[in-house]
């Protein structure tokens, strides 16, 4: 999810032809977003919360509001980010970089209803925001909706026929609603596309898994074990696949070499029993 931080050329399309009592507002502002720039967090929080207080009332507080929240969000202060972002919508409720911070930021706390209307917001806005989309229809398929999910990927394949996220999201429906076949002929062309991905080639090795088609799915995860040897997914559903094979002793190897990669032992100790 994109983080999006109002920059200093966004602040001066802002600014008119200032009073001098305002020079040193404007200051404040531009202090902050540099400081903000350079990852000086905390720096640029005061500079932010200084020209706040200097003009409590000033229509551009809103990119301040929005530039805080973000610190806010980025230090895990999600409360005083979620106000923040607030603020600023109350005073420019149509912007959509900030609606995406708030949504990301419900996000983040798995608050997924309240993201989904900030996401709904954006849309009514931009019905082509396909980061938007994107994330409505992961929401979707979390409450279980894969008809609107769908809605959503179809969309964003409308506006960009090569999207791989959304690409790979019909995949995984398909492969959840066992519709094998529409979701290999998606992962199929996906892999044509991008032939070096251990990612997709792993997703297509789950769908023959589940389809307990065991060889396909052990070519596909000798392939992308081929492309990166440090994925414990893969280690992982190759150990499932050789249990189903009935070779324990392989199975037994590449459980214990997923765990080794990050792979949390818990979801596998029950399956390493079954390896002796």
């Amino acid at each position: 999810m994109k983080q999006y931080c109002i920059s200093i050329c966004l602040f001066f399309l802002f600014l008119g032809d200032l009073p001098i009592q305002a020079q040193d507002y404007t200051e404040l502002a531009i202090q902050g977003i540099e400081a903000l720039e350079e990852g000086a967090y905390e720096e640029a929080e005061e500079f932010f919360k200084k020209a706040l207080q200097l003009e409590p009332a000033n229509i551009k507080n809103a990119l301040l509001f929005s530039n805080l929240g973000s610190i806010q969000r980025m230090q895990r202060r999600y409360d005083e980010a979620l106000e923040s972002y607030t603020l600023a919508l109350n005073i420019t409720p149509y912007s959509i970089p900030i609606l995406m911070n708030r949504a990301t930021a419900y996000m983040e706390l798995g608050e997924l209803r309240k993201a989904y209307i900030d996401y709904c917001k954006v849309l009514d806005l931009d019905s082509e925001a396909i980061e938007a989309l994107l994330m409505r229809a992961y929401i979707a398929v979390s409450n279980r909706d894969y008809g609107a999910a769908r809605i959503d990927y179809n969309r964003i394949l409308s506006l960009d026929e090569t999207h791989y996220n959304a690409q790979l999201g019909l995949a995984t429906l398909a492969q959840t609603e066992k519709r094998y076949s529409e979701a290999t002929d998606i992962l199929n062309r996906m892999i044509h596309d991008h032939p070096q991905d251990d990612l997709l080639l792993l997703a297509r090795a789950n769908v023959a898994f589940d389809q307990e088609q065991w060889d396909v799915a052990l070519l596909d995860l000798e392939e992308a074990e081929s492309i990166n040897s440090q994925s414990a997914e893969v280690q992982a559903l190759m150990g499932k696949v050789f249990l189903k094979m009935e070779k324990k002793h392989l199975a037994k190897k590449a459980f214990e070499n997923a765990i080794q990669l990050g792979y949390p032992q818990v979801e596998l100790s029950d399956l390493l029993k079954q390896c002796k």
